[in-house]
């Protein structure tokens, strides 16, 4: 298809199928039976070129053209068709007049169409004879009732139903409209006043009066007309009397405020015609809960912050709901007990070290220390750290060798053995008081080592604990309801620690474990 056979090749090209000789495909990509002698070396029977599409890049309105690739030539098929159709009607015609010219021009041009209809349309397999009426929506020419405006805030089309009830262009004159709404045809003409006559049959029948609207529309208008007449009377009579007994009659022949103060609140635009250009717009629809309500001070509205679970406010960051709002002062209190709780304690000796530090001081400001009694407890501290254990064992060298030291300056003065006697007391009370701070140390360094031992050994407890409670629970909200679950965010602030971790690891269930089934029984 396609195919220009206008133009004969009678040599082999270089770079042709060497089986047909078509210059558009190779030997490998050929369709036609492999020849015995191929066009390449008898260079007969070449066969033509193959037509290719060309590959247009085309636009959006060009990829969806139904006309694209359409021969306009073919059109004169169906003038030939219909060239046929007349002069068969000329035939018959003339054929008609030749058997009987008066009844010819009797019946005139009634039966011209006779054999028209049983001629298909071309391009048409539908027997002419079965006529099927498709619902015609719309003529393809006239615009859509969706696009006379294309401002959103305009009249609603309801695609459903596919009708507009408003007037799409309110500011165009009546007459210079070609569409103006659906409404007209609800309430123009008498129609409301068929609204009117039917309401008044109801209330006359729920009054005892037998009345109906279609059954009786004679007696149904009378009876309306001689009711709008007493009751308009009445309310004369009524008006009459009140301004007489009390009077202001002069205030009801008052203008209306609007052309009193001639302004408003409303911003109205209006033409040189007096159309409405701009203005009384439809109305936002509004919910039906209250918005943008602030109380207690605050500048956001309840729900407007998330933490540990719970709304609050994102102003100060309060989870209670009637709370006073506090600005930024309030915002991280929340978190701060968490913080100290997760704090370790300074004291980890539990009060002894107070205690100690108490005994200390009451010890040091009892008793007065020499100078050079000064610089060896100095010297002693120091050198306490690195002596560790071995401490124990120094306090009495040192009191061996003060000894000797103050008795050979005793030795040397001229001072009594009293003097010496309560020198060397003092000393071993010195000495005793070291070792007994060195043991409270060493108690205290055991103390802290036992209790740091113990808070890893709860904190992996603490985090079984927790993680089977979060089981249970999962289990519960799965047992329950959909629609009763409480809200989950499925948020979490922080990082899991190691310990939980180590205890999701442990609690988790294996499906591929085989005994995964009787955990729970």
């Amino acid at each position: 298809r396609g195919v220009d056979t206008s133009k004969v090749v009678t040599k082999f090209r270089k770079g042709a199928c060497e089986n047909c000789g078509a210059m558009t495909h190779k030997r490998v990509d050929c369709m036609e039976r492999p020849r015995k002698v191929g066009a390449k070396f008898s260079a007969k029977q070449i066969a033509h070129d193959e037509f290719i599409q060309p590959k247009i890049i085309s636009d959006y309105d060009g990829k969806r053209d139904r006309w694209a690739g359409y021969d306009p030539a073919n059109h004169r098929e169906i003038v030939e068709e219909y060239l046929k159709i007349e002069q068969a009607k000329r035939e018959l015609r003339a054929q008609k007049l030749k058997e009987n010219p008066d009844q010819a021009e009797d019946e005139g041009e009634s039966d011209e169409d006779k054999y028209v209809d049983e001629v298909d349309m071309p391009g048409t397999k539908v027997d002419s004879k079965q006529r099927i009426t498709v619902r015609n929506l719309r003529i393809r020419e006239d615009t859509a009732k969706y696009l006379r405006n294309l401002d959103p805030n305009s009249a609603y089309y309801d695609p459903k139903t596919r009708s507009m009830r408003d007037n799409p262009n309110p500011n165009l004159k009546p007459e210079d409209t070609d569409f103006a709404g659906e409404n007209f045809v609800r309430f123009s003409g008498d129609i409301q006043k068929h609204a009117q006559a039917q309401l008044f049959a109801w209330e006359a029948y729920g009054k005892g009066v037998d009345v109906h609207v279609l059954a009786e529309p004679t007696k149904l208008e009378l009876l309306q007309k001689e009711y709008d007449a007493k009751k308009s009377q009445f309310k004369d009579e009524v008006k009459n009397k009140v301004l007489e007994q009390y009077g202001g009659e002069e205030h009801l022949k008052v203008p209306p405020k609007a052309l009193l103060l001639a302004q408003t609140e409303n911003y109205v635009e209006y033409s040189r015609q007096g159309k409405i250009i701009k203005g009384q717009d439809k109305p936002i629809i509004r919910s039906r809960y209250e918005e943008d309500v602030y109380i207690n001070n605050h500048t956001t509205v309840w729900g407007s912050f998330w933490s540990n679970g719970t709304w609050g406010y994102r102003c100060c960051e309060s989870t209670i709901k009637n709370s006073y709002c506090v600005g930024d002062n309030g915002k991280g209190s929340i978190m701060k007990p968490r913080i100290e709780s997760e704090q370790p304690d300074g004291n980890d000796g539990d009060g002894d070290t107070d205690d100690d530090d108490s005994q200390e001081k009451a010890i040091k400001t009892e008793q007065p220390v020499d100078g050079n009694q000064q610089q060896q407890d100095a010297q002693s501290s120091e050198n306490a750290p690195h002596a560790g254990i071995a401490k124990t064992t120094e306090p009495p060298v040192v009191s061996d060798h003060r000894e000797n030291s103050a008795a050979s300056h005793s030795g040397s003065s001229s001072s009594s053995s009293e003097s010496e006697a309560e020198v060397s007391s003092k000393k071993s009370k010195k000495s005793k008081k070291k070792r007994k701070k060195e043991k409270r140390r060493q108690q205290r360094e055991e103390r802290k080592q036992q209790k740091r031992q113990e808070k890893e050994k709860s904190k992996l407890d603490l985090a079984l604990e927790a993680e089977e409670r979060n089981q249970q629970r999962a289990a519960e909200l799965l047992r329950q309801d959909e629609r009763k679950r409480p809200y989950n965010s499925m948020y979490e602030v922080r990082v899991p620690t190691e310990e939980e971790i180590e205890a999701y690891m442990m609690k988790r269930r294996r499906e591929e474990d085989p005994m995964a089934a009787f955990i729970g029984k």
